[in-house]
């Protein structure tokens, strides 16, 4: 364990158990974020790679437009 997280829990351990378990909520629902974003983007790479290779033959066959932002 870190240093800065033994010092965040050290902190914790001093609030009341409903601060704790709000606090508790909070990192768990980040870590469930996290877990779900990563699961998300493995599972995208084939599409992803896919669509590169067609946005590449796009450019290659001259079917993309350059534009400015206000053109969008």
């Amino acid at each position: 364990m870190t240093r800065l997280l033994e010092k965040v829990l050290t902190e914790v351990y001093k609030l009341p158990a409903e601060r704790q378990d709000t606090i508790a909520a909070v990192i768990l629902e980040e870590l469930e974020d996290k877990r779900l974003w990563d699961k998300a983007f493995a599972e995208s790479q084939d599409k992803l790679a896919k669509l590169a290779r067609k946005v590449q033959a796009d450019i290659k066959a001259d079917r993309i437009k350059e534009m400015g932002i206000d053109e969008l």
